[in-house]
């Protein structure tokens, strides 16, 4: 027996595990997904029963957002799993960036509430300062993602590792 066997039979048993942990997170991902999509299909059509489609429309696109961040994952996940490649940048970048965006629409959303006329709560004032500093972090965030996005996108190894 050569001393280079169990270290391939290790090899080969850890490759294994984690294909299959990576399926049973694809398999969790998805269903994630699902649940959110029929959670946002549920308040969209309550909305749509009692008229309040316009304060429910942000509701909805959050969680659609979030629909989008999962599927990014699993994407990236079955890319991984198909390829056996080492987990691109990219997709966690455009999750960052898809993440920053849903939190901006609840900040606007949260604002528009706190801003309706007769609706100033005495802390109001320094609830809405930190959130336009938080908005205006959440931009500058944005900015650097795209920006780091496109650096990627461009770069001669994103074409070598062949990541979309």
């Amino acid at each position: 027996m050569t001393p280079d066997l169990p270290n391939r039979h290790l090899d080969v048993f850890l490759r294994n595990s984690e294909v299959v942990i990576y399926a049973v997170l694809a398999v969790l991902l998805s269903i994630s997904a699902l649940v959110t999509i029929v959670g946002a299909s549920l308040v969209l059509w309550q909305g749509i029963i009692h008229w309040t489609l316009g304060t429910d429309i942000l509701r909805v696109l959050d969680q659609l957002l979030l629909v989008l961040m999962l599927v990014e994952i699993l994407h990236t996940v079955r890319i991984t799993v198909r390829s056996h490649i080492v987990l691109a940048a990219e997709p966690f970048l455009v999750v960052g960036l898809i993440a920053s965006i849903r939190r901006i629409l609840v900040i606007s959303l949260e604002m528009s509430a706190l801003t309706k006329a007769g609706n100033w709560a005495p802390d109001g004032e320094s609830i809405f300062r930190a959130s336009m500093i938080e908005l205006g972090l959440l931009v500058v965030l944005v900015l650097v993602l795209v920006f780091s996005i496109t650096l990627l996108r461009r770069s001669p190894a994103s074409e070598d590792l062949g990541t979309v």
